[in-house]
């Protein structure tokens, strides 16, 4: 089994979840456990839906050709994840920041729904990869499912500290770090 693959695509699915919550954090928005697991499912949802696709298409194409095209994508995001968060002035944190509509400062589970569906576009993309690389869905699905809880929880507990670290400052060039990493690795493996 692929478990290093399967911890790093739940932690660079997630990286971006890590902002949010510091965002919120900041401002002191309150992400209720009701809500955090909200995101959570939503994310691993998506990214199943993505897996299974991805298996499917191996179903077309040869094994060895399909984990190719699979690792060649994760690359392939990695990469445009890092390009498009040094290239683009809008992040992800800009795009939520209008989530908590009554402004009450508390994200609502049906507030949290909205923010699921805008993380989760991570999951899609890399789910379809991971699918094609043969990696195990269920696995994948819970450990993206794990790090959402995990990241989103300790980004909104810890905002302003951690915003002012290493992570907080670069999480989304290093989710593409690590898509590029697990893309190798894969192909190499």
């Amino acid at each position: 089994m692929h478990w290093i693959t399967i911890i790093l695509i739940g932690i660079a699915a997630n990286l971006d979840n890590l902002g949010i919550g510091l965002a919120y954090g900041i401002k002191q928005t309150k992400i209720p456990i009701f809500s955090n697991v909200t995101i959570a499912i939503i994310s691993m949802v998506v990214a199943y839906v993505a897996v299974v696709s991805g298996e499917i298409i191996t179903n077309y194409i040869p094994i060895l050709h399909a984990n190719l095209l699979g690792s060649s994508l994760l690359c392939i995001i990695g990469l445009w994840t890092i390009l498009s968060s040094i290239l683009s002035n809008e992040d992800t944190a800009k795009k939520t920041e209008q989530i908590d509509k009554d402004g009450n400062n508390i994200i609502s589970v049906r507030e949290a729904i909205s923010l699921g569906f805008i993380l989760s576009v991570n999951c899609l993309i890399s789910g379809i990869a991971i699918g094609a690389s043969g990696i195990s869905a269920i696995w994948t699905v819970i450990s993206i499912g794990f790090f959402s809880i995990l990241t989103v929880g300790i980004g909104s507990h810890f905002g302003l500290l951690l915003n002012k670290t290493f992570i907080g400052k670069y999480s989304i060039t290093i989710s593409g770090g690590i898509l590029i990493f697990i893309g190798l690795y894969e192909m190499l493996d």
